[in-house]
């Protein structure tokens, strides 16, 4: 999940900013007044948006940018003459600022996060090896008893695997005790 942070030098700001977010269901994780507070935070976290502002007393935003891990994105909050000369590659929003474009803008990079990072913890997970040999063992007796290459072999457990609605593993041991029951 991507966590927001808020981070604007004024106090007062930067918790009007979080109520609007938490109107609309968005929690925010932590407020920041300065720069080296949301690198505090970020460095906690997995990922997310800092929403911020364009200076703080330590630094401004673009330094900030420079420092954030690469699994968080900034949305800057300034005055339409700020954000012309701002670099490429931030997303912004001028004020006065709507609080349907706030909501929005949070929601697409949280999305685009997600599915960014997400994907990541959605990778299958390495085997044992234990569970390796068992399909090891299966692939040896395929080949030893029915002549099979190991690719082919491999494909066997893999298509049985498929075809049962069974992990590899398991179609491999009940490929080993069909065997042994022999």
């Amino acid at each position: 999940m991507s966590s927001i942070i808020v981070a604007l030098p004024k106090l007062e700001d930067a918790k009007h900013i979080r109520d609007i977010l938490q109107r609309y269901g968005l929690k925010t994780a932590a407020i920041c007044t300065t720069g080296s507070n949301v690198l505090a935070q970020v460095h906690q976290l997995d990922a997310g948006v800092v929403i911020s502002g364009k200076k703080f007393c330590d630094m401004n935003y673009i330094q900030l940018m420079e420092y954030l891990p690469e699994s968080f994105e900034m949305l800057l909050l300034a005055s339409r003459g700020t954000l012309e000369s701002c670099p490429l590659g931030i997303m912004k929003l001028a004020f006065p600022i709507r609080a349907n474009d706030l909501v929005g803008s949070v929601e697409m990079i949280c999305a685009q996060l997600e599915r960014k990072y997400g994907k990541v913890k959605r990778a299958p997970k390495k085997r044992t090896e234990r569970e390796q040999n068992y399909i090891n063992n299966a692939k040896w007796v395929l080949m030893e008893r029915n002549n099979m290459t190991e690719q082919e072999a491999f494909r066997y457990i893999q298509k049985c695997s498929m075809d049962t609605g069974t992990n590899m593993v398991e179609t491999a041991q009940m490929i080993l005790l069909m065997i042994c029951q022999e």
